[in-house]
């Protein structure tokens, strides 16, 4: 997150039991208000893996509160991890339940499940099979045709913003991560058609960036480019394939058309809690 000190006041909280690390809450402060780290896309506590029980998981959430109350906080806002990232599946269940009655919102977060079977729709799967355009596929580390012939142009155009991270930030993450960070480009004749930013982390993949130009959706490139990720990520063992959120600033809250082009490649939807905690004087 240290890209990211210009713009938030880090206040990232490590609990210890005993001497022994137990959770972590990476987090910012504004002014009396605290938060589960704003430049982060999820957030929450991040427990060690030898946390099992309830009883536990109360009494360190309790702990943080108290600290934060004597640090004269006003309020802890938290983006709770959806479930798919747990190892330990059973703490997102033990978690909401902790903080059931202090849900604000909940998000919609959409992502493929690959220990099952794919429920890809059937026409795409078609499209995907039916490769007359003989397509191009390459994985890197390089970003910057991407980002500035494909994605900064797409969403300048379509929704009059800008990635979250700049060409210089994603650099920065890839080298520190290159691993972790990879850039999945698809081509015709040499012509780049459309490309994802993939951030991969244990057993779940991130689809962080999907664009396409125009010409790219003529022959529907990103649809196939997506279909052989989730193939090729189920093949290396993968859990999940997340696509993100649909959110649009709309009454639904959302993009209907990308919540359906996101259901109609195999993705479930989870749910993101917003967990607000007020502390009382």
């Amino acid at each position: 997150m240290d890209y990211h000190k210009d713009r938030f006041e880090d206040y990232s909280l490590m609990v210890f039991k005993e001497e022994k690390l137990v959770a972590v809450l990476p987090a910012n402060r504004v002014e009396d208000k605290l938060f589960s780290h704003q430049g982060l896309t999820y957030g929450g506590f991040v427990f060690c893996e030898n946390i099992k029980d309830f009883t536990s998981l109360v009494d360190i959430i309790s702990q943080v509160r108290v600290f934060l109350k004597k640090q004269n906080f006003k309020s802890l806002k938290i983006k709770l991890i959806p479930e798919f990232y747990y190892k330990q599946k059973y703490l997102y269940n033990e978690i909401i339940t902790c903080f059931n009655e202090q849900v604000e919102e909940t998000k919609m977060v959409f992502a493929v499940d690959l220990t099952k079977k794919l429920t890809i729709h059937k026409n795409k799967l078609k499209k995907y099979r039916n490769n007359k355009h003989h397509f191009i596929i390459d994985k890197s580390n390089q970003f910057d045709r991407f980002w500035n012939d494909v994605l900064i142009p797409r969403l300048r155009e379509k929704h009059q913003a800008k990635p979250v991270h700049s060409l210089s930030e994603i650099k920065y993450l890839s080298n520190l991560f290159p691993d972790n960070i990879k850039q999945f480009n698809i081509y015709l004749d040499n012509i780049l058609l459309a490309g994802i930013t993939i951030f991969e982390k244990d057993h779940v993949v991130k689809s962080q960036y999907g664009a396409t130009t125009t010409l790219g959706e003529k022959y529907r490139a990103l649809d196939y480019l997506f279909i052989h990720l989730i193939n090729l990520y189920q093949k290396e063992g993968k859990q999940s394939f997340s696509m993100g959120t649909a959110f649009a600033k709309t009454p639904l809250g959302y993009n209907p058309g990308l919540k359906k082009q996101k259901e109609e490649l195999g993705c479930t939807i989870f749910e993101q809690s917003i967990i607000n905690l007020e502390f009382d004087d």
